[in-house]
Formats: structure tokens, sequence, C-alpha cells
């Protein structure tokens, strides 16, 4: 699956989006965590590798540079991936089953963190490997977690964004009743009304997981069993559902992953629009976009006020298998310091992590979204946190895309759902 990662920068057309999603993987392996191996190389300094993804952005090389020049005895070197997140995935899942010693730190998505964390292949960030998370966002910090323990750092974000209509629309809806309020201005302009992402992928398995979200449900309780046979999962579901059905969702919308949808609206053919915040610099700078001028940003609605975002980002976790964990401990603090951070916003419009950057001036001159996308991302929910993630995705998207066309009811959808998360949960 390809999703948007990076926020544009809004002095450069950058890279579109990659990666990020979840995969397939397998394959046991690891040691449970805190013992074994998670008890070795504590104290070790020396040389270390980090494994990424590929460096769209090229934010990663002059941070390792910077780094190496201050630490020449303890230099990282960087093991980049390919951009593909399947391939990134199983390339981690292959090093860590083969226990390789060599992947010291890597770049987790946050939906891989307990999948990974599950199958003791990540050091827990406690006692003698603690740091401080206590400014960065709460979400990203309980995304980069598992079972109340810290298994990684949060390194950059992302949270969704509703882009509307100014000259349509003076005044963002704050709830999905009253943007459903105004379809009829849509109707009027004889332009469709509301999108998303609701083609059969990933993306489904974020807009799905909003909604229900979103009307105070969701997808897996706080012990990581299905949640999904309730009146607040069944009325975030009911939302999307009937949307498309009265035509507030246009019908091509069940075709939509992030570009189609951004296209459609910078053409002008839609009033609102859920998307990442790199649709921002795309919007405002294209020769082609129609809707340069009167771009307006608001948090997602929600049922009483901002609604719950799917929490986006990466993560970065020390392998168990590491012989030199306190050299990569503090590579880690080094990447989340507010200078690296402003860094990885200005120069690869990453979102950071440390909640203050948002209200920093100088970066939101540069960045004018980020007040929205702090409200965006401090209102986010990771998508479900469960070692099963790879079939509980397919299980989202499957049936949230039947009731959405029709083709089950809300009710049959849920319960279905519910039943493959449990079988999934359950090794079956």
């Amino acid at each position: 699956m390809k999703t948007p990662k990076f926020l544009l920068p809004v002095a450069t057309a950058g890279v579109l989006a990659l990666t990020l999603s979840a995969c397939g993987g397998g394959g046991g392996g690891g040691t449970t965590a805190g013992g074994g191996d998670a008890e070795q190389g504590l104290d070790g300094r020396g040389p270390i590798t980090y494994v990424q993804g590929k460096d769209n952005s090229n934010v990663v090389r002059p941070v390792i540079e910077k780094w190496n020049a201050a630490h020449p005895n303890e230099t990282v070197t960087f093991k980049e991936q390919t951009d593909q997140a399947d391939q990134q995935h199983d390339d981690l899942v292959q090093n860590f089953q083969a226990k390789n010693a060599n992947y010291d730190v890597v770049s987790v998505d946050v939906v891989w963190t307990a999948e990974f964390a599950a199958k003791g292949w990540l050091q827990p960030l406690k006692d003698k490997m603690a740091l401080d998370t206590s400014a960065m966002l709460k979400p990203t910090v309980e995304a980069a977690s598992y079972k109340g323990t810290l298994y990684a750092v949060p390194k950059d974000s992302d949270g969704g964004i509703l882009y509307y209509r100014k000259d349509l629309v003076p005044t963002a809806p704050k709830t999905w009743d009253e943007m459903m309020g105004m379809c009829s201005i849509a109707t009027e302009n004889n332009i469709g009304c509301f999108a998303g992402q609701y083609a059969k992928y990933e993306g489904l398995t974020v807009n799905t997981a909003e909604a229900i979200n979103s009307t105070g449900g969701s997808v897996l309780d706080k012990d990581g069993k299905p949640n999904l046979n309730t009146p607040e999962a069944k009325a975030g579901l009911e939302n999307l559902v009937k949307a498309y059905a009265d035509g507030n969702i246009p019908k091509e919308g069940i075709t939509f992953q992030e570009e189609q949808g951004r296209q459609a609206f910078q053409d002008g053919k839609l009033l609102f629009h859920r998307n990442w915040p790199y649709v921002y610099n795309l919007a405002v700078t294209e020769g082609s976009s129609k809707v340069k001028d009167v771009l307006g940003m608001a948090a997602l609605p929600g049922t009483d006020g901002p609604g719950a975002s799917t929490l986006g980002g990466h993560s970065a976790a020390v392998s168990v298998y590491s012989k030199n964990k306190a050299t990569a401990l503090d590579f880690l603090k080094f990447i989340t310091t507010e200078e690296t951070q402003k860094f990885y916003a200005t120069q690869g419009s990453l979102a950071p992590v440390l909640s203050a950057l948002y209200d920093d001036q100088e970066l939101v001159a540069k960045l004018p979204y980020l007040p929205v996308l702090k409200t965006s991302i401090e209102n986010a929910v990771p998508r479900p946190v469960t070692p099963f993630y790879p079939a509980v995705t397919k299980a989202i998207q499957e049936n949230a895309y039947a009731a959405i066309k029709g083709e089950k009811t809300v009710d049959a959808a849920l319960s279905d759902m519910q039943k493959s998360i449990e079988s999934a949960s359950a090794g079956q």
C-alpha cells in the first residue's frame, strides 16, 4: 500500500506519498520482553546501524552525518530499505528472525509496534533504557507502546485533516451532522459533497476507524479484543453508509485512494475532503489547482466537536539483538531533540512529535497547517494495536467496503468484522 506519510514543504514541491500501511509478515523468534536478549548489550557502546525505508525527503543522511561528527567512536551507518512498506516490514521480520545484531535501530510504522513487541524483537525502553517522552504528543507515545510498556520512541507523526472550500463554506463544520447538512451547498454548485479514502485498501481501514472512533466506539477494547457489536460502532459505520447511499459521498468515492480524492478536490469537484497534510502544498502551489485561493483546513468533524483522526507516522526502536544498546539509546534521544525535530519539519516536512513545536511561530510561518494538525494528532487514535494487525485490517476493509456499497447491512458487516478479528486473534 502507498499512503502519504510526508507533509510536503511549502517552499518546495516534493516527494509525494509513500508507505504507511499494514503488511503481511510472519514467523516467530525473538525472546520474551524483559529477559534473554533484552538483558544483553545494555552498556554496549560502539558503531551501530540505523534501518529505515527510502530517505525520499533527504533528512536521514544529514542527521546521521551530524551525529557521526560528534561521535567518531560510535558512528551510525544508514541501511536504506525500499520505499514499499510491505518490503520494509518483511525485511525487518527476516532480520529479526535471524537475530541479526547489525540491525541496531529500526524505523517502525506505528502499526508494526505491537507485532514486533509481542514477538520479543524490540528492546523495552524502561529502566536503564528509559527515555523521557513527557514533551511528546500523547497519542504518538501510545502508538509506540504495547501493553503499557514503551518499545519505541516516536520519530514523526501524521493526522487526518478536513479540507474545504472557504468560498462556499466560510466556517468549517465542527460535527459530522453539520457537515452533512452543508451538502445542499455542494448540490447547488453541482459538485460532490465529501470524500475520503473508500477503496478497498489500507486507507479504508483508516477512514472506517476514524468514523467509529469519532462516534465514541472502538475497533478493539482496552484488552485488545474486538468491540464492534456496540451502538457507538454502528453509529460510526452508519454515517459512512448513509452518506454514500444519499450521494453525499459521490459514487466514484468508493474508488478513491489518497491521490484520486486530492485530485477531485483540487479540480473543484468536492466541497469537503478528508486527507493527510501533504495535500496542502500541492493544493496551493500546483498551477491546475482550482482551490489554491479558497483552501480551508480544519480538524475532522466528530459527534459534538473534533473527531478522532487515525494516527499516522513512524517510531524508532532498538533491536533486542543489538550489542551496543547504550549507543542506540543515545541515538534515539538525538533524533527526538528539538533541533532534529525542527529539521525534520522544515527540510522533510515530517510532522513533529514534540508538542511545543506546533506553537513555534517561526515554524508555523513556514508550515501554516501545524495548528490544525496539532488538534488532529491530539485527538488521534492509533489503528488497532494488535500483533494480528494484517488480519484485522483485512477484516475491516472487506466488511466496511461491503456495507458502504450496500452489499451487507451495517449490523451484518460489524458482526462479520467481529468474528473475523476474533478468529485471527485466536490464531485460526
